[in-house]
């Protein structure tokens, strides 16, 4: 995300026609190949889940508003990519107005899906645990109308902050900020708070899923204890590691220690290549196994999907 593309080079493998290449122990190898698997595995399971739509037919249309609304996020995302792995392995030379672009476009999509899981873990906890219906056609028109809107007001100093920067022997699309107040406010605004607010959401409503459907044995479902499990382990899993960074950096600046900061630039790329995997796995999470969380609903509700 945020200098998504920073890698090391080396100035003997520059030249005038061509970008210079990595090498074999930078970081921003690491994170080209994993964003070239995300990409090569993510993209079709994305668009096979929007075609297919497995087990849809057995959840409400919120739910399947939903689901479309988080697997088009997760496209999007993983399609906008490539640019960024050839940055990471050569040099940005999309110029300004793509860095921009792609940049808010990329935002968007990663803050959409982060935010489209939190509203279906808040769902599933209402539906289970308080036997509540959510939104009637109309609520779920303004609910989701408000999610973009959020999304969109998260994504804005990518667009303002982005530009491309040259860094030695490369150029780079960068947030450029006017001075270490500006950064620490945009990360812990932008990014730090959101993702908490998220993470601590999406804990408190399946762990409360999770407790209020063992306490009889008629819902007592090893399949959806392993769902639930799943769910948690893997947004914690790929998202904690990019929130204690951003934090870590944010304390770094804060109290002008160049060495941490430096630590923190140095990583980002593998911990932010990490939130892309996190496209990838969510069809399978939330599309395909979507079927057990169903059967819960149905036998709390007597019939009603969640």
């Amino acid at each position: 995300m945020d200098e998504l593309n920073s890698s090391v080079v080396t100035s003997n493998m520059s030249s005038p026609e061509h970008p210079p290449l990595v090498s074999w122990v930078s970081t921003g190898l690491i994170p080209a190949l994993v964003l070239s698997l995300c990409f090569l595995l993510g993209v079709p399971g994305n668009i096979a889940v929007i075609i297919l739509r497995p087990n849809w037919q057995h959840l409400s249309n919120l739910s399947q508003t939903l689901m479309l609304n988080l697997t088009v996020s997760d496209l999007l995302c993983l399609l906008s990519l490539p640019p960024w792995i050839y940055a990471l392995l050569y040099s940005w030379t999309l110029g300004l107005v793509t860095c921009k672009l792609l940049s808010y476009l990329l935002y968007c999509c990663i803050n959409g899906s982060m935010l489209t899981v939190t509203v279906l873990s808040v769902q599933r906890y209402l539906q289970v645990v308080q036997l509540q219906k959510c939104f009637d056609q109309v609520g779920k028109k303004r609910m989701l109308g408000l999610l973009w809107l959020i999304v969109m007001i998260l994504s804005i100093p990518s667009l303002v902050l982005r530009q491309p920067i040259s860094n030695q022997h490369l150029i780079t699309c960068d947030s450029h900020f006017s001075s270490p107040a500006q950064r620490v406010a945009i990360v812990l605004l932008s990014e730090t708070l959101p993702g908490c607010v998220s993470i601590t959401v999406l804990l408190f409503s399946y762990i409360s899923l999770h407790r209020k459907v063992n306490q009889a044995a008629l819902f007592n479902n090893p399949q959806t204890t392993r769902l639930v499990t799943s769910i948690i382990v893997t947004f914690l899993v790929l998202w904690m590691p990019y929130q204690i960074t951003n934090m870590v950096s944010v304390a770094a600046i804060s109290l002008n220690n160049d060495t941490l900061l430096k630590s923190c630039i140095e990583n980002r790329n593998i911990v932010r290549a990490l939130v892309f995997v996190n496209s990838f796995m969510n069809p399978l999470l939330y599309a395909f196994a979507s079927r057990n969380m169903c059967t819960v609903c149905q036998k709390r509700e007597h019939g009603y999907c969640c």
